[in-house]
């Protein structure tokens, strides 16, 4: 068994911690990994960590090292996470236009085969709807 993996914490650090962990605009894995660091630095050991927050004694470790060599910036997923999107701000504005200046109206299914027939951009119905919807507009 090698050495134990323990931090200390300032007093300013402890309360940057602290304030990541209840903020509501904070992802909750960032929430977690904070709180993993404040139950290290007040003398919990790893494992029992692990067990309580359900991870595995590695990523207890991994999140360790992350403050270590980071600092604050360890505690965030790293850019390029998840899928991209598959249109572009562009390609909203022309629906948007087609349905202000057009008569008729569209289903769903007809804006996206109009998006994949003139714009090359493939979305299924749902997502499309989803998009637009979250736009607030249509």
């Amino acid at each position: 068994m090698g050495c134990r993996l323990r931090i200390f914490l300032t007093e300013a650090e402890k309360q940057t911690l602290e304030t990541l962990r209840r903020s509501a605009q904070v992802p909750q894995r960032t929430k977690d990994r904070a709180q993993v660091l404040l139950l290290n630095a007040r003398g919990l050991k790893n494992e029992q960590i692990a067990q309580g927050m359900n991870w595995a004694i590695s990523t207890v470790r991994l999140t360790i090292h992350r403050w270590q060599k980071m600092g604050l910036a360890g505690l965030w997923d790293a850019q390029g996470r998840g899928g991209k999107p598959r249109y572009t701000e562009s390609d909203m504005i022309y629906l948007e236009r087609c349905l202000e200046q057009e008569q008729s109206t569209y289903t769903s299914k007809q804006l996206a085969a109009k998006l994949a027939q003139e714009r090359q951009v493939y979305l299924s119905p749902d997502r499309l709807r989803r998009v637009l919807k979250k736009r607030e507009g249509i």
